[in-house]
């Protein structure tokens, strides 16, 4: 497996900080009310069902800002398989502590490890044909930096991350600059180029076949081939003939991607890898430890001696 590229950790602290004070903005009354301060515990992480996993350094973090002296043991790495019953990871601390991360960090995990084990559905699909499968901006408001960490986690590739990064003109952005009927297709977008610095990558949609030559007379670097069928995509490849890299989404689900990555495309894009993907089944079960069930246990048996 290709060594996975971390997540931000600017953007890891920032989430996980948001979700904690979400779920606990003035402490976890249950847990203070019925848990002594001092009681220890240990708690294992255990898939209830088969995938990839995702979530290492977001459990990290949400134990680092709970409560730094809970250790996390991760018997999983992050990118690799799992079996139903597999501990994924230990955790042991405080009990106060894990009870206050728990919900946290099941949520983000089992949310990354469902976004991994997708996308390694789709990679394995379209294994052999050198297609690359990226994910969109379909992702999670606010989750998107931990979102495309799963997508790196389950073997596929990213996309632009945000608007700001990469020109992508798609059919709205066209229809604007050729309503008035007064300006060419290609003559607007070398402008657009024209106007750009030499790093940015120029991507422009397509739908269909007759806008590809105008596109290309443009030097795009990228062009997509948006909702076109099969054969009109290997059609597209020929056409295209290595003058850009091809793209190729709409329609890209689990049953199509193999198809697709063998009519010849460079890249695939798919909004299913992010948006809806339905949480792994993963649970944390927590023990007492045994030096503190011994202490709650001990006043228990005085009592019951000195009443007999």
């Amino acid at each position: 497996m290709n060594p996975i590229q971390p997540i931000d950790g600017t953007a890891l602290e920032r989430i996980v900080a948001g979700a904690l004070t979400e779920d606990a903005p003035w402490g976890d009354i249950t847990s203070n009310t019925l848990i002594p301060a001092d009681a220890s515990a240990t708690a294992e992480l255990a898939a209830r069902e088969p995938g990839f996993f995702s979530g290492g350094p977001v459990l990290a973090e949400v134990f680092r800002q709970v409560d730094p002296s809970v250790q996390v043991d991760l018997k999983v790495e992050d990118g690799a398989a799992f079996a139903a019953g597999d501990v994924l990871a230990v955790l042991s601390g405080n009990a106060r502590a894990i009870l206050l991360g728990e919900r946290v960090a099941l949520n983000l995990v089992q949310r990354l490890s469902a976004i991994a084990t997708q996308t390694a559905a789709f990679v394995a699909e379209a294994a052999g044909t050198g297609a690359r499968l990226v994910d969109t901006r379909k992702t999670t408001p606010g989750l998107r930096a931990l979102e495309r960490y799963a997508v790196r986690c389950g073997g596929g590739h990213n996309h632009r991350y945000s608007l700001s990064d990469a020109v992508m003109a798609k059919d709205n952005h066209l229809a604007v600059v050729t309503a008035d009927g007064t300006r060419d297709l290609t003559e607007a977008l070398r402008e657009a180029k024209a106007k750009l610095p030499h790093t940015v990558h120029f991507e422009v949609e397509v739908d269909r076949a007759e806008q590809i030559e105008p596109v290309l007379a443009a030097g795009v670097d990228t062009i997509m081939l948006d909702n076109f069928g099969l054969d009109e995509l290997r059609a597209g490849v020929q056409q295209v003939d290595g003058r850009a890299l091809v793209e190729a989404s709409g329609n890209v689900r689990l049953e199509t991607v193999g198809a697709i990555a063998r009519t010849g495309v460079d890249i695939i894009s798919s909004g299913a890898l992010t948006h809806s993907v339905r949480s792994l089944d993963l649970g944390l079960d927590i023990r007492i430890s045994a030096e503190f069930a011994e202490r709650v246990a001990a006043p228990a048996a005085g009592g019951e001696a000195a009443s007999s």
